[in-house]
């Protein structure tokens, strides 16, 4: 859920202002493109606040490093868009839709306490599949999603799913790239079978290493080192921090990219995005040869026609 009152404002302001300009490009080219422009600046700025949070009370440098470099490249895009790279409202548009479906979880409790719950349930449930028998209890405000191990003593070591947990945010993402592109309803459906079906299967089996790792601690290795490096005191937290913050994180950039590769193969229209993000990362241009060059009337990449947006 967001860290602050500034966040949160940050994200819902970023998200309504992509809304409009998504809304208005159609009526006023240049109005909607000052819109977006403006929302991808919002955007930048509200990630900015997260770098404090993910470094200091998260101990995940790299979310906190990706936090950090996404405030240039939000601003960066924005200007682009701005200055004329119209491709770029395509992306705009499946970061307004990856927001509505993300941050209403993020506020409303009939949506985040269920889900948070079945994700804590299906994971109990696949580290008893290790052989290893966790306690499902609550957080302490309702909830029943804290993994505890060695039967609720002193000892035990506790790991609670949060809502970053469930892999919402993942799923978004890629929902809101496959709602952004104009293409047939039976190659979305496809698109979206091998990416948020497979992203809630891959979260689960993170979820469970991560709970039996800490619980079980299967990576008590290199101690000072690593709690040196994290900030942290308590030797017990070792195999929690390399679990969670670097194996853990690291499988899931590999995992993204992977299936990303699989949408792809199913919603080539999305070249278009890929190919806007290699050139906002290296000032190049790339054809990855997905979709084919449009005639007269023809289709763009981007799902629009060549006579029209």
């Amino acid at each position: 859920m967001p860290t602050s009152a500034l966040t949160s404002a940050l994200a819902w302001l970023s998200v309504g202002a992509f809304l409009a300009g998504v809304l208005v490009v159609r009526r006023d080219r240049r109005v909607g493109r000052l819109l977006t422009a403006g929302a991808w600046a919002i955007f930048g700025v509200f990630w900015g606040t997260l770098v404090p949070h993910f470094w200091y009370a998260q101990s995940s440098f790299i979310e906190a490093g990706l936090s950090l470099v996404a405030v240039p490249a939000c601003l960066y895009t924005g200007y682009r868009l701005y200055t004329g790279r119209e491709s770029l409202f395509v992306l705009s548009r499946a970061v307004a839709v990856m927001g509505v479906i993300y941050l209403p979880a993020t506020t409303i409790a009939a949506i985040y306490e269920p889900l948070v719950e079945l994700v804590a349930l299906q994971a109990k449930w696949g580290v008893e599949l290790l052989g290893y028998q966790p306690a499902l209890v609550d957080n302490g405000e309702g909830v029943q999603s804290v993994l505890l191990f060695n039967g609720g003593t002193e000892a035990a070591r506790a790991t609670e799913i949060l809502l970053a947990c469930t892999g919402l945010g993942s799923m978004a993402i890629f929902a809101g790239l496959v709602a952004a592109v104009r293409a047939p309803l039976d190659r979305k459906a496809k698109a979206l079978a091998v990416s948020v079906p497979v992203i809630w299967v891959l979260n689960i089996v993170r979820n469970v290493f991560i709970a039996a790792a800490f619980g079980a601690q299967w990576f008590q290795v290199f101690v000072p080192q690593v709690l040196s490096l994290f900030g942290a005191s308590e030797p017990e937290l070792v195999s929690f921090l390399i679990a969670d913050k670097v194996l853990s994180q690291s499988g899931s950039l590999v995992a993204l990219v992977l299936i990303m590769f699989a949408v792809l193969r199913f919603l080539p229209e999305l070249e278009t995005v890929v190919t806007d993000v290699l050139y906002l990362l290296t000032g190049d241009e790339y054809d990855l040869g997905l979709t084919d060059p449009p005639g007269p009337g023809g289709v763009r990449a981007d799902g629009g026609t060549t006579d029209s947006d």
